[in-house]
């Protein structure tokens, strides 16, 4: 096990229309995608699909959904520690306009107790939060064995604030700091005050606002891409965690201001391309996104 990521686990059927029917309405989508969806999860696959390949802990559920779920995980290599629900979960995903609208149908019944890993070997660990209980173990355990803990926080959860505790990179979403009433700039001083020791909040077309390990604060700005080549934004921050696991595994000796610049390559790369698997950058792919516009130059 080089890396471990916990999650909650979707399909994803992501479509573009110009009109949403209602009553006995009926509209054809000019174009859809089908693919693996929630955090984490699609943390997991991006990080694989770079060339680092992590175990997962993730929601299956033994219905046809779930069995396309784990034919998609052995695609890429990934070993799935499943934690068995009833039903699959799905989101149905409208983007337009650089937005996007979402419906999830979602079953976060546990039926069992997460499963118990060995950790040996383990370089990171990665979290969105679902499955808090499995989060704040191995949160834990990582912490005791000064394995590097990381934390989506797209949303605020049942133990957001004690699992903080645990983490040492911390990449919060706009919506955490509306949901706790705080600016970005007073998130980043709570995730300080709970001892994360990197800590950042992404803001969308304005990039990243984060600190470092001095705690000097600094600002990501997002790359300057054309509104019109902005097919698909849904997935972008998940790919944008996942690119940062693979950089610190791939790269110890960069700092984060690399790691993040890198993911952000990774992430511009994913909002131009139709769900999620079509946007999982190859190395190759966050070059090209890099010399485009010559990031490092």
């Amino acid at each position: 096990m080089q890396a471990l990521f916990i999650g909650q686990t979707y399909i994803d059927v992501t479509f573009i229309t110009d009109h949403m029917p209602t009553g006995d309405e009926k509209h054809v989508a000019s174009a859809y995608a089908v693919s693996f969806g929630g955090n984490a999860v699609t943390a997991a696959f991006c990080c694989a699909k770079l060339g680092i390949v992590p175990d997962l802990v993730a929601t299956v559920a033994n219905d046809w959904l779930g069995r396309m779920f784990q034919d998609m995980s052995a695609k890429y290599g990934i070993s799935i520690h499943p934690r068995k629900v009833n039903a699959s979960s799905l989101s149905f995903i409208m983007p337009k306009d650089g937005k996007r609208a979402i419906v999830r149908c979602r079953d976060d019944e546990h039926i069992h107790p997460f499963p118990m890993l060995n950790l040996k070997g383990c370089r990171a660990l990665h979290v969105d939060g679902h499955q808090p209980d499995a989060a704040l173990h191995y949160a834990k355990l990582c912490r005791e064995d000064g394995i590097l803990t990381s934390l989506d926080g797209g949303g605020l959860r049942t133990n957001t604030h004690e699992l903080l505790e645990f983490i040492d990179i911390a990449i919060v979403a706009e919506r955490l700091c509306e949901q706790m009433d705080l600016t970005p700039e007073k998130m980043l001083d709570y995730l300080k005050s709970r001892g994360c020791r990197v800590g950042g909040v992404t803001l969308g077309e304005k990039g990243l606002l984060w600190y470092d390990e001095t705690g000097a604060v600094r600002q990501l700005a997002a790359l300057p891409i054309p509104r019109a080549r902005v097919l698909d934004t849904n997935g972008a921050g998940d790919v944008f965690h996942g690119a940062y696991i693979y950089s610190y595994l791939a790269n110890p000796g960069k700092g984060w201001q690399d790691h993040f610049e890198f993911a952000r390559a990774a992430s511009t790369y994913k909002i131009q391309k139709l769900g999620n698997e079509a946007g999982l950058p190859t190395l190759a792919d966050i070059e090209g996104i890099k010399q485009e516009f010559a990031v490092g130059a």
